[in-house]
Parts: structure tokens; C-alpha cells; sequence
């Protein structure tokens, strides 16, 4: 056996069997007297780890069912779903990236969901309901929600001794809190890193201003003059010296890992707090909501899902098990407690509270302004639109070449504007 003991090959089939799947099924819809479901979901090998765990346990309490999984990087994953789509050979239950959400739907991936007896909507008000349907239709299910927050070092802010402004401060009041600490703080901290690509922070100002990212009939629903806004407000900030300069922050996208030692606070997801505070043990964070601008429109603050999905094409015979691994996903509080809450604060109201029980103190912090947001007045938020995979690439780019002088807020924001309208263009 090539060298191996009996040992030792056991151990390598077992390997291979996880890497296979968490049943020993092969391919089709019914296998050793079960039903085969294919599960496709990206992240990192903690989440792998943490889903597949999750998965076997839901297995396990339904011996009918047998998941196959289908994990990868998030790039990775959209490539792989791009090349099943066009073989019509999508996984049965799927995630969906942000910015594929209407290209999906365009292609007719997604199955009506209302439809399942085994996927429970009870616990959800009509206007829950409403906020998840896609064209009129409730074809994909969130399972958690993301608002933007501006996350901050409490200990910095401690060691530093300053007080942040009050939580109802306006975007100048915090630019101006942030040029003077990054200015007069004895640690030689700036305020923040650098980037104008924050895409929910650039969704909030625009809904503050009475604008939409997108509008309901699928095209940018920004102006110019609220996208050289956006650009000018962080432009001013790093001539300030308020933020990083690319070369301190070693390019766009900083590497929390690197910036974290050398900033007081950063915008961002408000569940990044989970495992980003894991890499700074020694420093307790701590999440507030985005700036206000003065007369902000009603309801413009707003929530985000991520989502799975059914494929359309699934076998009629396997739709009742696929709505139970749906509904254990989105209704079931013990798939939240082995997989955490990475993906976000759960959508279904009995599982958010149920979740205070176990969360930890980060996943309380992330819990808690998720709650004020839920609470709050929201205008309908609308998806990206097909032809606007690379809106946020487009998006870094210009602010790169803002603040490396070679272009003004003006063309670069006509010049990002121009880029996002030929792409929809192109799809219609």
C-alpha cells in the first residue's frame, strides 16, 4: 500500500471523504436511501471549518439529508458559479455575492421560496418579508445582516484622552474631530486609514442626501455632485493628515493587521468587529453609527443581507429537504451558535435575541447597533444591478489616482460615474 499502514490509510480515506462531502453519497438526488444536496458557500478556512461542522450537525439531526459541499475563496467562488451557470450545473443551495445578486436573478437561478412548507416564515413581519423579495417575488433568503458603522479603539481613545464627538455628530464635525487628533495625540496615531471605497459609508451619504446606490429599475441612483462630495470629504482629510497616506497604509485596501496598531478608528461592516478585535486582544473596540448629515433624509438608514439561495433547476424530489437545510440556516439558533455570527446579526427576531444568550462581548457590541438600526425608519434599499460586478474596483481606483494628485475630485468622479452607467449599459 505504497508504505502506508492500515493506520495511515484510514486516516487519508477519512481526509478524502470530508473533502468529498459529509456523506459518503455520491452525485444523484437520492443516495444510500437519503437525499443528496449540493451546498456552495466562500470565506476562509475558519468559516470551511465552522459551516462543515454546522452542517454535519444539522445531518445528523435529519439522517435523511446529505450535504455536499461546495466551499471557496470568495473570488474563486464567483468564478466557479459563473462557469456552473453557463452548464446550467449550480449547486442546490448556494450563497450570493453582493454584486451578483441581480445578474443571478437576471439568469433565473433563484427559486420562489414561499412556497416550501419546510422553510418557515412565521417569524418574520410583512415588512421583513417585503425588504427580502427581489422583483416582487421572495426567490432568496438572508441569513444576516451587515449595517456600516465606524468602529474605534476604545483603549487608544483612553490612552490618548480624548472624547469622541457625540453620536448624532455630522460628517464635518467628525472630519474636524479627526484632523485635530491625529494633530495633537501623543502617540502619533492617525485618525483613520484612507478610504474613500468604503462602499456602505458611500451608500449611507448617499441616503442621507435624499439618493439611492441603485435605483429600483436598475441604474445608478447617485449624482456627480454627491460622488465628488464623497471624494472631497477624504481628500481633505489626508492633506490634514488625518488618514493614512497610501504609502503608510501600503496601498488601497489596508491590511487590518497593519493598520489596526496605527489608527484610532476605521469604517467598515458592522460584523468585521468579530475578527478583526481577535487580532488585537490587548485592545477593547467599540462600534458607533455613521455620521448624520444636517437635515439627513427620513429613513435613510438601511440594512444589508447577505443571501442563499435555491437553484431553479432543482429536482422536484429534493425541494422539501433543500427547505429544511434553508430554514435551519436562517431559523435555527443552533446553527448560529457553531458557526457565529461572521456573516452577520441573524435576520430572524427570535434567533437575534436567542443569540444575546452566547454572544460574546465583541458579538455584543455588533448585536446591539444592528438592533438600533432595525428599529429605525428605512427607506426600501435596492440592489446592484447586472453590469456592476466591478462598481467597487472602479471605485478604489479613482480614489488611488485622487490621492496620488493625478486627478481632481471632479474628472474622478465623472470618470467613476461614467465607468458605473456603461457597464449597466452594456447588460440591456
Amino acid at each position: 500500500m505504497s508504505g502506508l499502514d492500515r493506520r495511515g490509510f484510514l486516516k487519508l480515506a477519512a481526509a478524502g471523504a470530508l473533502g468529498a462531502g459529509l456523506s459518503a453519497c455520491g452525485g444523484g438526488s437520492e443516495s444510500g436511501g437519503g437525499t443528496a444536496l449540493r451546498y456552495a458557500w466562500w470565506g476562509n478556512n475558519i468559516r470551511q471549518q465552522n459551516y462543515t461542522k454546522a452542517l454535519k450537525e444539522f445531518s445528523a439531526k435529519n439522517p435523511g439529508i446529505l450535504i455536499e459541499p461546495e466551499f471557496a475563496e470568495y473570488t474563486a467562488f464567483q468564478e466557479r458559479m459563473t462557469t456552473q451557470m453557463a452548464a446550467r450545473d449550480v449547486a442546490d443551495i448556494f450563497w450570493i455575492a453582493s454584486a451578483q445578486v441581480l445578474t443571478y436573478h437576471k439568469s433565473k437561478l433563484y427559486r420562489r421560496l414561499d412556497d416550501i412548507p419546510s422553510l418557515s416564515l412565521a417569524d418574520y413581519s410583512k415588512q421583513d418579508l417585503e425588504s427580502f423579495k427581489l422583483g416582487g417575488e421572495l426567490n432568496t433568503m438572508p441569513f444576516g445582516i451587515f449595517i456600516p458603522v465606524i468602529r474605534y479603539n476604545e483603549t487608544f481613545a483612553k490612552e490618548d484622552d480624548v472624547d469622541l464627538p457625540p453620536a448624532d455628530a455630522d460628517w464635518d464635525a467628525w472630519a474636524a474631530f479627526l484632523i485635530d487628533y491625529a494633530k495633537n495625540n501623543p502617540n502619533k496615531r492617525k485618525g483613520m486609514p484612507y478610504e474613500p471605497d468604503a462602499d456602505m459609508q458611500f451608500e449611507a451619504w448617499l441616503r442621507q442626501r435624499g439618493e439611492q446606490l441603485w435605483t429600483e429599475d436598475g441604474k445608478a441612483g447617485f449624482t456627480l455632485d454627491s460622488t465628488r462630495a464623497w471624494f472631497d470629504w477624504w481628500d481633505k482629510l489626508l492633506k490634514a493628515g488625518a488618514v493614512l497616506t497610501l504609502s503608510e497604509q501600503e496601498g488601497m485596501g489596508p491590511d487590518w493587521a497593519l493598520v489596526g496598531k496605527k489608527t484610532l478608528a476605521k469604517v467598515g461592516n458592522s460584523n468585521h468587529i468579530i475578527d478583526d478585535a481577535k487580532m488585537f486582544p490587548d485592545y477593547r473596540f467599540k462600534l458607533r453609527a455613521m455620521p448624520v448629515a444636517p437635515g439627513a433624509q427620513a429613513g435613510h438608514q438601511y440594512l444589508y443581507y447577505p443571501r442563499m439561495a435555491i437553484y431553479q433547476g432543482i429536482d422536484d424530489d429534493k425541494l422539501a429537504a433543500a427547505g429544511k437545510v434553508v430554514n435551519y440556516n436562517t431559523n435555527n439558533v443552533a446553527m448560529i451558535k457553531t458557526v457565529g455570527l461572521t456573516m452577520g446579526a441573524p435576520v430572524n427576531p427570535k434567533v437575534f435575541q436567542q443569540s444575546y444568550e452566547f454572544a460574546g462581548q465583541d458579538e455584543k457590541e455588533m448585536l446591539t447597533v444592528v438592533q438600533a438600526a432595525r428599529e429605525a425608519e428605512r427607506k426600501p434599499r435596492f440592489e446592484a444591478p447586472p453590469g456592476t460586478s466591478t462598481w467597487r474596483t472602479a471605485m478604489a481606483r479613482v480614489a488611488e489616482e485622487i490621492a496620488l494628485g493625478r486627478v481632481s475630485t471632479a474628472d474622478g468622479s465623472k470618470r467613476f460615474l461614467d465607468e458605473v452607467q456603461a457597464g449597466i449599459a452594456r447588460t440591456r
